[in-house]
């Protein structure tokens, strides 16, 4: 089962898979993920709150992407930098979280989150 987004200083787990499902089953609004096909309400119980947990890690992990893309895009150091208020157009945010997610970016880049450091691949 998936863990809890870790906080600062904590390591992170990875999340359940997130397995793909055909074509044809996720055309049909009545299927997700084969848990209307479950019938014991404990094994439903798990393995919703298993895909629950894995969306949310999924989530956080996307968020993380976004902050560092706006800290790049927003690089006093690139000849196209963008403003805050480009990001936050292109991103559908308000320029206020556009700076927040910018600031939050340049701290995961810098190794703030988690101990990590961010290596530009460029």
């Amino acid at each position: 089962m998936a863990e809890p987004t870790p906080r600062r200083n904590e390591p992170r787990l990875r999340p359940a898979p997130l397995l793909f499902e055909p074509a044809e089953a996720a055309s049909d609004p009545e299927h997700f993920f084969d848990l209307e096909s479950i019938d014991d309400p404990r094994a439903l119980l798990a393995r919703a709150t298993e895909l629950t947990q894995a969306f949310r890690a999924a989530a956080d992990r996307a968020v993380e992407f976004q902050a560092i893309a706006a800290a790049q895009l927003a690089d006093p150091r690139r000849f196209d930098r963008l403003t805050p208020a480009d990001i936050a157009e292109r991103a559908e945010w308000t320029e206020d979280y556009a700076k927040k997610m910018v600031e939050f970016g340049r701290d995961l880049m810098r190794g703030g989150e988690n101990g990590r450091e961010y290596v530009d691949p460029v």
